[in-house]
């Protein structure tokens, strides 16, 4: 035992000696000195780390972002794809969940409540609308009060208990006989108060969603330090994964779920639904230690105002053109709370007498008062909403013919031939083509498109922002056509006055493509264009923009249906979208939407050419410059 000991003891010593014994002690020496350093440096419960020390650069982040304690996030601690996976994941069920109740309603309201073609596709529409129009709500409290994480948990329990409440009235209330809401199996009437709770149940649904869905696109993007080279990079292919994850979600939620609900099981696609969102909300949850986030900015409507009242006062005064000599807070720190500098932009010079300092100022004690004197980054966060929102009203008539697909491309299916080889095909599963096609044209154009374009432009974005959504107008456009020419042909393949057509479904195909390519140009590059050109106060309110192009698309949409058919709806005429689609001409109104995209393109492409971006100031807390080219 003695001897053994002895050897062992020698063996340790030549071991230590040698070259692998040298190597391994330099190495325990550096992991102890870099935990050493961690713990002594940064504490999540401890005091708040000292800036401007040798190793700061190197650990914080750069664009201000704080950890779930309130201290600034380290990198190697936080955000990075290991966040934004599962905000990517949270993202795909949660869109599951509402797409798999929202793809099919227009179904639902025809079938179950017997509502007529044209009342339906209006009511999809106006609630479709509503969804987004909450999504203001949503940033308003995620910009102003909550911040992002705190919001996208609250409205997706909202989201979650609405699809809830709609599997239960569903279940109790409406679907009677069970099994009904079938293409063969028609339900009994609803009564007043069961109809005042399905739409109670929908309209959180919309409030649930609408307010989470700005809030975890611009959440996932905080994931990423866009002042630094490598997640920058990561940040802008965000987006397009973001994107992606939302129609994988919709994938599923337009085969399987949609299948269960075509053929009457409407309970079970809505449980499915509700069970995807509460998955949803517990992933998003276990995320929690590892999110970053930017501090919330205080209510921005004060701020808004103040500058244009503080312009009015001093409408006589004349603004230097030189914008060095405009007001701004010396130190390094924004006067806006979570927010970096923003340099002087020469657009809307009226509002530069809101940062003009006067005589009155200095001897009235006036400059800390924001109704009388505002600072240049103030100024120009009210100039960045000013800029973008001729670009955001050139979006709304895409967004006109986006919602299509969720009403009268459904319609249109419905009225063709849709029973392959025995197989009954849902019409709403159709835009499964369209998902295929977003997937592929986002691969197409992260892998193939944009090392080419890059070549070309040197421009690592390959095509910008408002290029893109210059060619999502034009594919939207030829989604119309295509639509427009199927129509066509369908009423002449059909032999019964109230009969389907004899034209296989699969026709609509080239429409559904065109759409699905047309909001990778359009969409991703709307939630890039908005998340980046708005001010860091503002960022939930930019990515609500996207969404608010949708909602008001959905309620033109509306209006554009109802005026169609009040001018073309005469005594022998059953107009252009009847309840019986073989009497109509919906192939005009594709054509006409067609039209009004071509239109809308070319006052896009003036404001586009108008239009000049953000630009930060280099009076940041890193000293560094950020330009946010497009």
């Amino acid at each position: 035992m003695k001897m053994e000991r002895q050897n062992k003891s020698n063996f340790m010593g030549r071991l230590a000696n040698s070259d692998v014994g040298k190597f391994l002690r330099q190495a325990f020496t550096k992991e102890k000195e870099r935990r050493t350093f961690d713990s002594d440096e940064y504490n999540d419960e401890g005091p708040e780390p000292e800036y401007g020390g040798k190793d700061h650069r190197e650990i914080y982040t750069k664009d201000g972002t704080v950890n779930r304690f309130n201290k600034p996030a380290i990198k190697g601690k936080s955000g990075g794809w290991k966040a934004a996976a599962l905000v990517l994941v949270n993202q795909g069920l949660a869109t599951l969940g509402f797409f798999g109740m929202g793809v099919n309603l227009v179904l639902f309201l025809t079938r179950v409540l017997e509502q007529s073609n044209a009342s339906a596709a209006n009511d999809v529409s106006k609630w479709t609308g509503t969804v987004y129009i909450f999504s203001l709500v949503g940033a308003f409290l995620s910009d102003s009060y909550w911040g992002r994480y705190r919001t996208c948990s609250v409205f997706q329990v909202i989201f979650t208990v609405g699809l809830v409440l709609l599997s239960l009235t569903s279940y109790l209330f409406l679907i009677k006989p069970a099994g009904c809401g079938s293409v063969t199996l028609s339900c009994e009437k609803a009564s007043t108060l069961e109809l005042i709770v399905f739409y109670m149940s929908i309209y959180l649904i919309a409030l649930g969603y609408g307010g989470y869905q700005p809030n975890i696109a611009t959440f996932g993007a905080d994931q990423f330090d866009e002042m630094d080279e490598v997640e920058g990079a990561s940040k802008v292919a965000f987006f397009s994964w973001f994107y992606l994850a939302m129609n994988l979600g919709q994938l599923f939620s337009n085969s399987i779920i949609s299948f269960f609900e075509n053929n009457g099981n409407w309970v079970l696609g809505f449980w499915m639904s509700a069970g995807s969102a509460a998955l949803a909300l517990i992933i998003f949850l276990i995320g929690t230690p590892y999110y970053r986030h930017f501090r919330a900015g205080g209510n921005p409507i004060p701020r808004v105002a103040q500058v244009f009242v503080a312009a009015f006062k001093k409408w006589n005064v004349r603004a230097p053109s030189d914008g060095e000599k405009l007001y701004e807070l010396q130190d390094k720190a924004s006067a806006i709370s979570g927010s970096r500098k923003i340099t002087h932009s020469a657009e809307f010079r009226f509002l530069d007498k809101a940062a003009t300092e006067t005589e009155e100022d200095v001897i009235s004690g006036q400059r800390n008062n924001p109704w009388r004197l505002c600072t240049v980054t103030q100024v120009e966060e009210v100039k960045c909403i000013l800029r973008m929102l001729p670009i955001w009203l050139c979006t709304i008539i895409y967004s006109v013919v986006f919602t299509q697909m969720a009403s009268l491309f459904v319609e249109q299916g419905a009225a063709m031939q849709n029973d392959v080889g025995g197989f009954h095909v849902p019409p709403a599963s159709m835009s499964i083509f369209d998902i295929l096609s977003v997937a592929a044209w986002i691969l197409l154009y992260r892998r193939a498109i944009v090392p080419f374009v890059y070549k070309i432009t040197n421009n690592p974005k390959g095509l910008s922002e408002l290029q893109r959504m210059g060619g999502g107008l034009i594919l939207g456009m030829l989604g119309m056509i295509s639509a427009g020419v199927v129509e066509q042909y369908r009423l002449k393949f059909v032999s019964e006055p109230r009969g389907k057509s004899s034209m296989s479904i699969f026709w609509q195909t080239p429409q559904y493509f065109f759409i699905g390519a047309s909001e990778v140009f359009m969409y991703v590059g709307q939630l890039e264009f908005f998340n980046g050109q708005a001010p860091d106060g503002l960022k939930s309110f930019g990515s609500a923009l996207c969404m608010t192009s949708m909602s008001f698309g959905n309620y033109v949409s509306s209006l554009l249906v109802s005026i169609v058919m009040d001018i073309t709806k005469r005594e022998n005429q059953p107009g252009w979208i009847p309840g019986n689609l073989n009497r109509g001409h919906m192939d005009r109104f594709y054509y006409l939407l067609a039209a009004l995209t071509a239109v809308d393109f070319v006052a896009y492409v003036m404001c586009a050419r108008w239009y000049r971006c953000i630009v930060l100031s280099k009076d940041t807390e890193e000293g560094e410059e950020l330009v946010e080219r497009i």
